[in-house]
């Protein structure tokens, strides 16, 4: 199996006790909670002359370890202080040692950007659990589900009130802009052998919707890469390694942002 394949087989494992935790929390708490408002990703990027989506990603895969004491209270609140226009948490705790609490953390920290949910979702337990942690938005990976999968779950995110990023990588998974997602996101990571490259972005765009908004999301460290994208028509640029893996994750978005 590829990475991804590892990955999604994993999750498989792990839905038992996803579904056991969100049927907890949904008998104990109200479920006012799952419906409460929500801040839009997809307005903070129109809005936004920047659009970084800054990212609290602790380890990867591929390079393992990037910031294993990274906090989830600290970080996400410092990115926010320093100019990002939005945050994505990574939540996948086998791969990526992240968690939904990290949500819950950032949040009773301060932060008050649009936060995306960033999974591999496979099923709407996942997305409810994405709900009551006070995620704004929600990742869908097109590698990882049929076309009716993704439909789907992109609809019962929009009844939980949560906006969707679909993620596409190649010109075959572009069949699944017909769905109209809130955003369209253009992975320059390839989730099979983790390999980068920006040039992905550029290839695609063109045959994306003309009047959506566009992230490109992975292996952007150049300030004059994220001004290329923004002519080519993205308006969200998703970034973590380049922070995370500095000594000061927020000052050194604030200073990418000052060379933009």
């Amino acid at each position: 199996m590829d990475i991804l394949e590892q990955i999604i087989a994993h999750k498989q494992l792990e839905l038992p006790a996803i579904r056991e935790v969100v049927d907890k929390a949904l008998s104990n708490y109200s479920t006012e909670l799952l419906f409460a408002p929500k801040s839009s990703l997809r307005k903070a990027l129109i809005e936004s002359d920047t659009g970084i989506i800054a990212e609290f990603k602790r380890r990867s895969p591929s390079k393992g370890w990037i910031k294993e004491d990274g906090r989830a209270d600290i970080i996400p609140l410092s990115y926010q202080h320093n100019g990002a226009s939005a945050l994505s948490i990574l939540t996948d705790e086998q791969y990526f040692a992240g968690q939904d609490d990290f949500i819950l953390e950032a949040k009773q920290s301060g932060v008050t950007l649009p936060i995306l949910y960033k999974n591999f979702v496979i099923d709407e337990a996942q997305l409810y659990a994405a709900a009551l942690c006070g995620a704004s938005a929600v990742l869908l990976i097109a590698a990882c589900l049929t076309k009716d999968q993704c439909k789907s779950l992109l609809e019962k995110a929009h009844e939980l009130g949560l906006e969707v990023l679909l993620e596409m990588h190649s010109e075959t998974e572009l069949e699944y802009t017909e769905l109209k997602p809130d955003l369209y996101g253009i992975n320059n990571r390839n989730l099979g052998t983790f390999i980068t490259d920006v040039e992905n972005s550029f290839h695609l765009v063109e045959l994306l919707p003309k009047d959506s908004v566009k992230v490109s999301e992975s292996g952007i460290s150049n300030p004059e890469t994220v001004k290329a994208l923004r002519a080519a028509g993205f308006r969200g640029f998703l970034m973590g390694e380049h922070f995370m893996k500095s000594t000061d994750p927020g000052i050194t978005l604030k200073h990418f942002i000052e060379k933009l």
